[in-house]
């Protein structure tokens, strides 16, 4: 009987006591899509309640196998962090398939105290090869606060990403162009940034990435700096106004005090808005881009330039600066606005400084924007034609005259509305270039033509 107790007694032990836990380590590898170039390191995290006693990682290429690191710890690891670099016998790994096999042993007694055992198998796809990019056309030159064009070829049977990125910081998207494996995309230089450059970068599956620099002629193009005195008439009237819509100025008295929030924090979240709307690049395939001139008020009066960087004084005083990112255009009251170009409604509504605010998508990443209507007449995801009447100006949101604010975004960065209201530089820097492009891609197709 008391043998009875005690066996009984011992399997209870063994069943409920953490040593001898009966669960298996947990094995998973950290930021792996299935794919590895065999440059960077695979980390495998590795964690077990009783504690690792023991891993081992191994490469399988078929009937070959490779030690890619194995440790037996000297106390128990409650996790751990492994990072393996690829075989230094690398050359002789010929498939593009490969299994990693990791076996992880926990120090649990039991199975007679050789602990659970965990084997995980990870199938990778080994790609060594970037991807191959090149740049098949592009406008001559960029100025600052302008736009260009380019035309590039992306070949990478395991495409990840790609983009143009600029010394700006910006990324542009590429939208499929005339054949496959071609693209093209709309790029520009913010108007609040001294120096520029651009790179084609492509990403494959397994972090490999090639680049190619685009040349580019820049261009020097002068901006006003305006000084602008705020009256007493604007502060106790335009701004007493807009301070009781904003969230961002309630409680706030001091009239200067509102005017700083209005023009930086409410001017920050209109803009971060309207670039989020302006971010959209369509995925279909193009083979032309058809742009009219700009002019969307007629026998409009420009009354303030693109790019001025305004310093706003109060009894000789600065107290607030901005960046005016359109043209304002003027005519009568109330005027009609006429795009010259059709496209797709993305925004229709208030948009704070802003005021009603309608945005138009023209294709491959080109908006317009319209501020400060007093009527807007179409709706988000409207289909329009060049030259339905869209809204009629007005003096809505951060303005006292009638008037419109007239923007063009490039993949939601402002760009100057001038050139695109130019039909000579639509013609060089976008008709010609896309025409080129086609012609040199069908060379690239053409045999007869090496």
């Amino acid at each position: 009987m008391v043998l009875l107790i005690g066996l009984f007694g011992a399997g209870l032990y063994v069943f409920t006591s953490p040593e001898f836990e009966r669960n298996k380590p947990m094995v998973s590898m950290v930021n792996n899509n299935g794919f590895w170039n065999m440059k960077k390191p695979l980390v495998f995290k590795l964690d077990d309640e009783s504690g690792l006693k023991s891993y081992s990682i191994t490469l399988r290429d078929g009937a070959t196998s490779y030690d890619l690191g194995h440790e037996l710890f000297v106390e128990p690891k409650r996790d751990a962090l492994i990072s393996v670099e690829a075989p230094q016998r690398v050359s002789e790994i010929v498939t593009t398939e490969v299994t990693i096999i990791v076996e992880a042993t926990d120090a649990s007694k039991w199975h007679f105290f050789s602990g659970n055992v965990r084997t995980h198998e990870f199938p990778l796809i080994i790609d060594t090869k970037r991807p191959k990019v090149s740049v098949v056309t592009n406008s001559y030159g960029i100025g600052k606060g302008g736009s260009a064009l380019v035309v590039y070829q992306v070949a990478e049977q395991y495409l990840r990403d790609f983009y143009i990125e600029t010394k700006t910081g910006n990324r542009f998207k590429g939208q499929p162009f005339f054949k496959e494996g071609f693209y093209i995309s709309l790029i520009a230089w913010p108007v609040t940034v001294d120096d520029f450059g651009a790179t084609l970068v492509a990403e494959d599956q397994a972090g490999n990435v090639s680049r190619a620099s685009i040349s580019l002629y820049l261009k020097k193009v002068e901006y006003r700096t305006r000084n602008l005195t705020l009256s007493e008439g604007y502060l106790e009237g335009k701004i007493r106004e807009l301070a009781q819509e904003y969230p961002e100025t309630q409680g706030v008295e001091d009239r200067i005090e509102q005017f700083k929030i209005i023009n930086e924090e409410v001017r920050a979240a209109n803009e971060t808005l309207i670039q989020e709307t302006t971010s959209f690049v369509p995925a279909e395939m193009i083979d032309s881009f058809s742009i009219n001139p700009m002019y969307p008020l007629r026998n409009g009066k420009i009354l303030g330039d693109f790019g001025d960087h305004r310093y706003y004084q109060y009894r000789g005083e600065r107290v607030s600066e901005s960046y005016h990112l359109g043209l304002d255009m003027a005519s009568t009251k109330q005027a009609p606005i006429t795009p010259r170009n059709g496209g797709e409604v993305v925004f229709a509504d208030e948009n704070g400084i802003y005021g009603n605010m309608p945005i138009i998508h023209h294709g491959m990443g080109l908006y317009t924007l319209y501020g400060h209507c007093s009527t807007v007449h179409v709706e988000t995801g409207d289909a329009i034609e060049a030259g339905a009447v869209i809204a009629n100006t007005g003096v809505t949101g951060s303005v006292l005259g009638d008037h419109l604010h007239f923007g063009v975004l490039v993949q939601g960065v402002d760009v100057r509305p001038q050139e695109w209201m130019d039909r000579q530089w639509i013609r060089l820097n976008i008709t010609d270039v896309i025409n080129d492009a086609k012609e040199s891609i069908n060379r690239l197709g053409d045999p007869a033509a090496d």
